[in-house]
């Protein structure tokens, strides 16, 4: 199974969109935030200078994660999501291994995440890479938010 990452393609935009959602609808609430970037990726996410990536394996879309910018130098990793059928494979881990490679060679100083302690394994994933957790504010961008880590690069 060759898992190939792959930069944003308009093609691409509703699995961005469908891969989020089925886990978004499984833990939690949909969020007018999200709909906002799920449903306008290329203007909420890309156009203002983020990026969305995508793992493919053969001509399937099994996995996605955006790059947010926040501020220069300082990115969110979010909407990261591996479709349930390719789940077990370790295209999360992946994926973060190229997101990290690919902040690293932007020269940029951290990646932050928002993300919630249910999702043990995403949080295992994170700390394995090296995130931290750092003080939540007081009024997050997503409201299922209950930790925010950050990844000095």
């Amino acid at each position: 199974m060759q898992v190939e990452i792959i930069s944003f393609d308009p093609k691409y935009a509703k699995d961005f969109a469908r891969l989020n959602v089925e886990w978004l609808e499984k833990y939690f609430a949909i969020e007018p935030h999200d709909v906002d970037l799920l449903e306008r990726c290329e203007e909420t996410i890309i156009n203002k200078g983020g990026y969305i990536f995508f793992a493919r394996i053969e001509n399937q879309i099994a996995g996605t994660f955006s790059l947010i910018k926040i501020e220069d130098n300082v990115y969110e990793l979010g909407k990261m999501a591996v479709s349930p059928q390719y789940r077990g494979r370790k295209i999360g881990q992946k994926l973060m291994k190229f997101c990290i490679d690919f902040s690293k060679e932007q020269g940029w100083n951290s990646l932050l995440l928002y993300s919630n302690r249910i999702l043990e394994n995403a949080i295992y994933i994170y700390s394995k890479f090296g995130f931290e957790e750092i003080p939540l504010e007081k009024n997050p961008p997503y409201q299922r938010s209950n930790i925010k880590m950050e990844l000095m690069l």
